[in-house]
């Protein structure tokens, strides 16, 4: 124990530093993103996230969005506990037997204008979870999908990206 000790105190942190983002593309997508959510809703973008029964990989991207590097708040992104207050359901993961009953309560208790996000590879089409007996299938066999994010997981960016893409479209 007295080595690791000190081999630790002479070696220092044994951390590396975080892969930052492209600042100037993150600064044009928050810019871009905040300037059309306050033109198309008046307000910020609320945001409500479902885990239909994903493996938490693009979870872990989702958060990643809040962390300080990316900030969402200050792209006009707000994240929020009801779907009754939600624009957006961020769906991500393939729809499970045993969430599809939730989610379409999600769905119909979230007001208009709403758009559906299918989130990572696998909402958009089962993923590696394709075939398996509990998935009842890809989001768009349940829900009207508006926006379509590819990647296993879609990178912090790419989800940005995504949703100013679908704040223009709606336009």
């Amino acid at each position: 124990m007295r080595s690791f000790l000190l081999d630790a105190l002479s070696k220092g942190k044994a951390t590396i530093p975080s892969p930052g983002p492209d600042a100037a593309a993150l600064a044009e997508a928050a810019r871009a993103l905040s300037e059309r959510g306050r033109q198309r809703l008046g307000r910020s973008l609320a945001i409500r996230e479902i885990d239909a029964g994903s493996c938490n990989g693009c979870e872990l991207e989702i958060h990643a969005i809040n962390n300080p590097v990316y900030d969402a708040e200050r792209f006009g992104l707000k994240f929020v506990a009801s779907p009754r207050h939600a624009d957006v359901l961020l769906v991500t993961g393939p729809v499970t037997w045993n969430m599809r009953e939730a989610l379409l309560r999600a769905w119909h208790a979230t007001p208009e204008p709403k758009w559906v996000v299918a989130l990572g590879d696998c909402a958009v089409n089962c993923g590696v979870f394709a075939g398996s007996p509990a998935v009842a299938g890809p989001l768009a066999d349940i829900l009207p999908v508006d926006l379509h994010v590819p990647g296993c997981p879609p990178a912090p960016l790419a989800i940005l990206k995504a949703l100013l893409a679908l704040m223009e479209v709606q336009a």
